[in-house]
């Protein structure tokens, strides 16, 4: 029998609340994902013919995710994907940070297998709880797509929709549709358990890491977002160069333009060796690249995403053996 490995983090989807009524006031990553799923009505006639195998690499909410539940995770992910009985991984995490981990697992690990993360926007014990149709959902991708031998690489599914770990942006603080992938669109939609696919996703070439380097909690590259605004100064910088940081994403206001303040304060940081990528507050688009700009651009990215991939950059992971 084929396998799905589902590996647990927390978030709200693993959330209780005292209240059923109440969707706000809960205390996230309460339940353990074997729980959590076990509840699902449905399960066993919708992953027929397919074994569920569980891990709880993780407990938090995700606004408190960092690099070394990212390095475990990545490392249980990788081990999941080797197995040659294992059709794919779907991951719950917290809807904060998701975007950040979906980014990161996309940017290290092989694509031969579909990794689908997904969320809730309601805690597991609400009224009417969106936890359940998301792993549901989250099943159906990655079993649709080792089906029809897609390339899909890191996915995030919520509310029905399966978003490029490239794109996908948490739009709205509230509802359950919180999600988009600005101008590209989703890759798909997921219709009564079944995968509708906006067109047939290219393959993508991508470097495969040896994941096992990773390195311990504490000595990832110190890589931090300043935000461009108005009256914007370098004083945040001076102070994040004085602290030791080893990059740092601008997080520009239009097609990544800087005040001159915080652009003398970046160049300065330059000029003592830290690493810089200019990116933009602007939900959609990507900063397009000027002759005389002398802050590099972040290559499409948000500023979240630029500052995972310039950690990665500074890290110099090498390949798979």
């Amino acid at each position: 029998m084929q396998k799905i490995v589902i590996l647990g983090t927390g978030g709200t989807i693993a959330g209780q609340s005292v209240l059923q009524s109440d969707n706000m006031a809960y205390v996230a990553a309460q339940i353990r994902v074997q729980d959590l799923t076990a509840a699902i009505p449905g399960l066993a006639a919708h992953v027929a013919g397919y074994e569920l195998v569980f891990e709880q690499v993780a407990q938090v909410d995700s606004k408190d995710m960092n690099e070394a539940i990212w390095a475990r995770l990545a490392q249980r992910t990788a081990h999941a994907l080797a197995q040659a009985d294992v059709q794919g991984v779907v991951i719950t995490h917290g809807t904060d940070t998701i975007e950040e981990t979906a980014f990161f697992l996309q940017s290290v690990l092989p694509g031969n297998k579909p990794v689908a993360l997904t969320c809730a926007m309601r805690p597991a014990t609400a009224l009417s709880p969106d936890g359940p149709q998301n792993m549901l959902d989250a099943l159906s991708v990655v079993m649709a797509a080792q089906a029809d031998g897609l390339d899909l690489g890191t996915v995030v599914v919520c509310a029905g929709t399966v978003h490029a770990a490239e794109h996908v942006q948490k739009i709205h603080p509230y509802r359950l549709d919180a999600f988009s992938s600005g101008e590209v669109g989703p890759l798909g939609w997921v219709e009564q358990g079944r995968a509708r696919w906006a067109g047939t996703p290219a393959p993508r070439a991508r470097p495969i890491w040896d994941v096992s380097a990773l390195p311990a909690s504490g000595q990832w590259p110190k890589v931090e977002i300043v935000m461009n605004h108005a009256g914007a100064c370098g004083a945040v910088v001076h102070a994040l160069v004085q602290a030791g940081v080893h990059g740092l994403v601008a997080a520009g206001t239009g097609n990544g333009t800087l005040s001159q303040p915080l652009t003398q304060a970046l160049l300065e940081a330059m000029a003592c060796g830290v690493k810089v990528l200019r990116s933009t507050r602007c939900p959609m688009g990507q900063v397009m690249a000027v002759p005389d700009g002398a802050v590099p651009v972040a290559q499409g990215l948000s500023p979240v995403k630029a500052r995972v991939a310039l950690q990665l950059a500074l890290m110099g992971l090498p390949p798979a053996p």
